[in-house]
């Protein structure tokens, strides 16, 4: 099974057409306006999609199966607050003529009434998505009877899918958030394809050669290989227990990344890298992680705001260490050599924080990688987004290169250059 940038986008506009119906759909059915927020495509190991459902939250979710151009199962999934405030809403709307008894102020548990009404509200979410790939795709997807599922564990929701992945395969996931006026709709979304199924269709919607999915499979190991190198450098360059977890690969649109990030200070450093493949590597911290790592690593008092020469330095050495992690990692592996420039500090609000790479990336590709990280260090936990964006044409090559036992065969070495603190 092969898959290529253009087969992927067409799996983010699918996913972004879908999202866009389901909330056009969720604001005709609540009479509330609704707009979609983020849309990625995850690439998720099984044990990390369970590790999800195992967050002491009570989950509810409607299910469905597919058949014609898709076939496997489409499952939407709420944290079980966020379906009865839907449920609330949609009750409220009703009103009286509706004969509703229920004191929709009172929700707690779900009746016949209220398993009804989210499970029409999953339904057409789920129709939503799945009517906006069969208009990408220009084809006809059927859909089941939707099936009503609650639980605290993945077993429910998808534990009797042969579909679903095992604890160390690799799936590709949807992931769409829809934002209401005053709250927010926050959800899951899980397609289970079958392998043959989605072979077609790969085959269909690529445009050149393609990388073979379990090339992609091991660039995902290959990044945890360099997350391990990171923790152990920092440990040694810090003297502070360092470990590095990065959480799932995403999918998704250069353009869609300004409006994934929070509209607040953050601190953060910018490398290319040249070689094969090149392109660029963004680390990016909310100010208040910032804070803890300059805490962590400067053993004096530094400046009231934290990035003065020394927060800055700090800083700038972390993300050079991380850059170094990653990047010799893979180039041991793909036995090649990644060159990396000195970083750059950033500090700014928001969108603005990563507008400049974006913007010289934009030029020749639409798509980036983007990997969601978390950092520990001395037992505190500072929140990383890692944006690691190779030119689409070097990534294919240097993966189609790839010997995947190379993986855990090759050490890991990371070699760092000297940090610039003018």
């Amino acid at each position: 099974m092969k898959l290529d940038v253009n087969a992927l986008g067409t799996f983010y506009r699918m996913a972004r057409e879908g999202a866009g119906l389901a909330a056009g759909r969720l604001t005709h059915m609540l009479g509330v306006e609704t707009q979609v927020g983020v849309t990625k495509l995850n690439f998720m190991r099984g044990q990390e999609i369970r590790r999800d459902f195992e967050d002491s939250t009570d989950k509810v979710g409607v299910r469905v199966k597919l058949t014609g151009g898709i076939e496997g199962y489409s499952v939407v999934v709420f944290d079980r607050e966020n379906a009865l405030r839907i449920v609330e809403t949609l009750l409220a709307e009703a009103g009286p003529d509706a004969n509703v008894e229920t004191d929709v102020g009172e929700i707690d548990a779900f009746d016949e009434m209220t398993e009804s009404a989210t499970t029409e509200v999953g339904h057409i979410m789920n129709s939503g998505f799945i009517d906006g790939w069969a208009d990408v795709l220009e084809t006809v997807i059927d859909v089941s009877t939707p099936e009503f599922v609650e639980g605290e564990s993945a077993e429910p929701f998808f534990g009797e899918i042969d579909e679903a992945p095992a604890d160390d395969d690799l799936a590709l996931l949807f992931q769409s958030r829809i934002e209401t006026v005053g709250t927010e709709v926050g959800f899951s979304h899980y397609l289970f394809p079958k392998r043959e199924s989605m072979a077609k269709l790969l085959e269909r919607l690529r445009t050149s050669d393609g990388i073979e999915y379990d090339k992609l499979d091991g660039f995902d190991r290959m990044a945890e290989r360099g997350a391990e190198e990171v923790a152990k450098t920092a440990t040694t360059l810090t003297g502070i227990d360092t470990n590095v977890e990065i959480r799932r690969l995403n999918f998704v649109s250069l353009e869609a990344i300004p409006e994934q990030v929070a509209n607040e200070k953050l601190v953060g450093v910018a490398f290319e890298f040249d070689g094969m493949p090149s392109g660029y590597l963004l680390f990016l911290f909310d100010e208040e992680s910032a804070h803890e790592i300059v805490d962590a690593m400067v053993p004096m008092e530094v400046e009231e705001d934290g990035f003065g020469e020394m927060g800055t330095s700090a800083i700038k050495e972390l993300g050079n260490i991380m850059a170094s992690g990653f990047l010799d990692g893979w180039a041991n592996v793909l036995d090649t050599t990644i060159d990396h420039s000195t970083p750059e500090f950033i500090h700014d609000i928001g969108a603005a924080a990563v507008d400049p790479v974006i913007i010289q990336l934009g030029e020749n590709q639409d798509f980036a990688f983007v990997f969601d990280t978390v950092v520990v260090a001395d037992g505190r936990e500072f929140d990383c987004e890692v944006y690691a964006i190779p030119d689409e044409s070097d990534l294919e090559r240097a993966l189609n290169n790839l010997d995947v036992d190379r993986i855990e065969e090759t050490p890991t070495t990371a070699e760092f250059q000297e940090v610039d603190n003018a």
